[in-house]
């Protein structure tokens, strides 16, 4: 038992240390920090980060927030970079250094190197009166109280806080480029994620074999229509083909409930008036948003009273948008 409270305390010293960290950075938000947004907004180049260890491993992260949010952006390994991948960073490019002491070996031959090519060179640092800051043209200042590690000797405070300050510049170009839902969409089109953002109605609805009725069909008609078209409802119209109401397997039960001569029954006694209905160029997420909040398994789709197909909670579970 002592062995279970002692883990929880030291995770929770751990968090707390991180959080207060992160807190400690929002007034280091400056100048430097607007500037570099800035002036990366205006490039014409790209974002090229760097750095060794840990902070390589943040940089790639960075780099991939960047890029799925419109910035352009890659990665260049420190270490690597002096040894000829120098040869990636093109003339118009930023270069943002990842370190925490800003001091490191590699950094220091490469920092020089970057400024003889005349590269913008921003530094994300836990130390501001490190070689890498002092020649700098930007300051993204991350220093921390201490590492959570109790001997504050493994990265943990510091590649969180950098990581952070990496999301802040990266929302912030969002922010500043009027980066849309849709624009995302257009970066992540695989996995649910991108579903939800660029799947259509039109793209998953049922078009063939439409459920539809006539108001006046019979009820062994109805019944025929919904089990042949198994979406469990018919769309009903009137003489026109516009659309009038819905009868589900549902109304069909409480319609047995309630009457007990069925011979004369037409789909317009049992219908339900006034259908939930989505249009064709909607979103597939907002139809599932729609059927949960109205607690049903399919919508009508159609515009202007005209029926174009039925999309069914199944169809949005088999693209795994649920």
């Amino acid at each position: 038992m002592n062995i279970i409270k002692n883990i929880r305390n030291s995770a929770i010293k751990v968090l707390q240390t991180e959080a207060e960290a992160l807190q400690n950075l929002i007034p280091k938000i400056d100048g430097d920090f607007e500037a570099c947004v800035e002036e990366i907004l205006h490039s014409k180049g790209r974002v090229v980060i760097t750095g060794v260890g840990k902070s390589a491993i943040v940089a790639t992260k960075i780099v991939a927030t960047l890029n799925s949010t419109g910035t352009p952006a890659l990665f260049m390994h420190a270490a690597d970079a002096i040894h000829g991948d120098l040869g990636m960073i093109q003339k118009e490019d930023f270069v943002l250094c990842i370190s925490k002491s800003g001091n490191t070996p590699e950094v220091k031959v490469l920092v020089p190197m970057l400024k003889r090519m005349g590269s913008r060179l921003v530094a994300l640092v836990s130390n501001t009166d490190s070689y890498l800051a002092e020649h700098a043209d930007f300051v993204l200042n991350a220093t921390i109280a201490a590492e959570a590690c109790p001997l504050n000797l493994a990265p943990t405070t510091s590649t969180t806080a950098h990581m952070a300050m990496g999301d802040a510049l990266a929302v912030c170009l969002l922010e500043a480029r009027g980066f849309s839902s849709d624009d995302f969409a257009r970066y992540h089109p695989g996995g649910a994620l991108g579903k939800q953002l660029y799947l259509t109605v039109d793209d998953l609805m049922v078009k063939d074999a439409v459920p539809v009725v006539h108001e006046s069909a019979a009820l062994t008609e109805v019944i025929l229509e919904i089990s042949g078209k198994r979406l469990g409802a018919t769309a009903v119209v009137d003489s026109s083909r516009k659309l009038m109401g819905i009868v589900t397997d549902g109304d069909l039960r409480r319609m047995l409930e309630n009457h007990q001569d069925l011979s004369k029954l037409t789909a317009k006694d049992i219908m339900t008036i006034n259908p939930k209905t989505i249009v064709r160029n909607e979103y597939a997420v907002r139809a599932l948003n729609r059927m949960r909040e109205y607690n049903i398994t399919q919508l009508v789709v159609a515009e202007e009273g005209e029926v174009f197909g039925f999309i069914h909670i199944h169809d949005l579970m088999k693209e795994g948008i649920v």
